[in-house]
């Protein structure tokens, strides 16, 4: 009885010991996403602790959620495989009393559109956009580009070589998702409405200038 004690015993200890460890890397964890400021590929963050990725992919994961509960006013971000700490949106008001105002983007309906297509049609050139939408879309796509939410990602192997678009890091962040298959599923009639939609909006301009 006293050596299965003993076993026990020395089984919490080690079991202690393994928490204590997993705390201290996590806390380098928090070091290294706190410095960096950008997201950090999920490699590198392993590369620096020193442990495979399945295993510290499942401490930031304790992270994220210890991060979620409301008397933290941070949270850590999954972008693709990378991850990323920043502030929860319900401290915004606050921080812009004291920061500079951050620059608001709006996204129109056309723009949204257009940036629905990329998504989900990616990798897409201006052409196939626009035989989506059925009117021209350099400006939406140019605007989609400067707001850092669409990026070039190759050429389409055909004449003329054009340019496909596709969504960027920052496309996941500012809509909260982790990853492109975190996205809803579109049914091919709402690609249909989008459509009307700028054909409308076609018409709307033409009443404008007659």
């Amino acid at each position: 009885m006293f050596e299965v004690g003993n076993i026990t015993e020395q089984y919490i200890v080690e079991e202690q010991g393994k928490g204590a460890d997993i705390k201290q890397i996590q806390s380098i964890i928090e070091g290294i996403l706190f410095t960096m400021g950008e997201s950090v590929p999920i490699e590198q963050i392993a590369m620096a602790i020193d442990h495979d990725i399945e295993a510290t992919r499942k401490m930031i994961h304790q992270m994220k959620e210890n991060y979620n509960q409301e008397h933290h006013g941070i949270m850590i971000m999954e972008l693709e495989n990378s991850y990323q700490m920043c502030t929860k949106k319900e401290i915004y008001e606050y921080l812009v009393k004291i920061a500079k105002q951050p620059r608001k983007y709006i996204l129109t309906d056309v723009l949204l559109e257009t940036l629905s297509i990329i998504a989900y049609k990616q990798p897409v050139t201006k052409l196939e956009i626009e035989k989506i939408r059925g009117v021209k879309s350099d400006h939406a796509v140019n605007k989609l580009v400067e707001f850092t939410l669409v990026e070039e990602v190759g050429r389409l192997e055909a004449p003329g070589r054009p340019i496909q678009f596709g969504t960027t890091e920052e496309f996941l962040r500012r809509f909260g998702v982790s990853s492109m298959e975190d996205l809803p599923i579109v049914q091919p009639n709402q690609m249909e409405d989008f459509k009307a939609e700028a054909e409308d909006e076609v018409q709307l301009q033409l009443s404008l200038t007659e």
